[in-house]
């Protein structure tokens, strides 16, 4: 495959799909991604997962603070693309890039398009316990995730599966159609087609005043809303002025009071039946199994969550 190709991504769930064109000894003649971060304390410099993977490969990369300048335009247009691969970069590409390749930008997203569009896509589709989810390949138009689908892959969506392992899974099936479709794309095989406009929901950014576990909700939704935070940002509650993560847990048939711990091994009751947590994770603490925190903070049975 002769296309030369531009790739544009910055988190690890970007990663899979650069790992693969390289691996397939296709020609991408330059990676763009977000620039370091400071850590909160600002003490140290957090590089992208793409920047250090272009590293350790010695591959050419840059990371501009703003993409949307006529000086990073000239730039762009130096590199002569034939299209162009984003995943996940972390900007709004703007207008005046997007008829420079050849053959368009093409976005993996991770959800079955038109639904879903957004920044949050495995999250909102695991809180809202969804059946189903996937990976789709289109074209990036002016508007949000709303231009023509190529190729999309669907998957059962396992409801004791946290976003972190969803999202891993997801990243290498897009990596992988992505392979396929760049084929067809190069030997004329390739037919996008538009999207259902009036189908189309959307997965907002997941926002802090959201994160706080609501006993008050029936157990299979309080499950989905801890594993679609988990890892991070994390669904949490209260306890002795002590906030506390909890990153995976199990649906019970025990009843209770919403928000009490019904017996010695952290299960809690919610609207109806109630939850047992499976890991944890103190504020500044490592995340920990249930049976390794009860060694060391006791949760007694009748107290109240919050």
């Amino acid at each position: 495959m002769s296309l030369n190709i531009v790739f544009m991504g910055t988190p690890e769930f970007s990663v899979p799909t650069l790992k693969a064109l390289i691996n397939n000894k296709l020609n991408v003649v330059k990676v763009y991604t977000q620039p370091p971060k400071k850590s909160k304390r600002g003490q140290k410099i957090n590089p992208s997962p793409i920047e250090e993977f272009c590293k350790k490969n010695k591959i050419s990369f840059n990371n501009p603070t703003k993409f949307n300048n006529k000086e990073e335009l000239e730039v762009f247009k130096k590199l002569s693309p034939d299209i162009v691969i984003v995943v996940a970069y972390g900007q709004i590409i703007p207008k005046f890039f997007l008829d420079i390749a050849k053959f368009g930008f093409i976005n993996i997203h991770a959800s079955l398009l038109p639904k879903w569009r957004g920044a949050a896509p495995i999250q909102r589709a695991i809180m809202n316990g969804d059946k189903k989810i996937g990976i789709s390949i289109m074209k990036i138009d002016e508007k949000l995730d709303s231009g023509p689908v190529l190729a999309s892959k669907e998957i059962d969506l396992d409801q004791n599966a946290t976003h972190g392992e969803i999202e891993k899974k997801l990243s290498v099936i897009g990596a992988n159609l992505l392979i396929e479709s760049l084929k067809n794309i190069e030997d004329g095989n390739s037919k996008f087609i538009d999207q259902v406009h009036s189908e189309a929901t959307y997965a907002k950014k997941i926002e802090k005043n959201e994160t706080k576990i609501n006993w008050d909700l029936d157990a299979n939704k309080v499950i989905g809303h801890i594993h679609g935070l988990s890892p991070y940002p994390g669904a949490w509650f209260e306890y002795q002025n002590e906030r506390f993560k909890v990153l995976r847990a199990n649906k019970s048939s025990d009843m209770g009071k919403p928000g009490s711990v019904l017996d010695e091994n952290l299960t809690i009751g919610c609207q109806s039946d109630s939850i047992q947590i499976l890991e944890i994770q103190r504020e500044g603490k490592n995340k920990q199994t249930v049976k390794e925190f009860l060694l060391g903070k006791k949760i007694s049975k009748g107290s109240i969550l919050i």
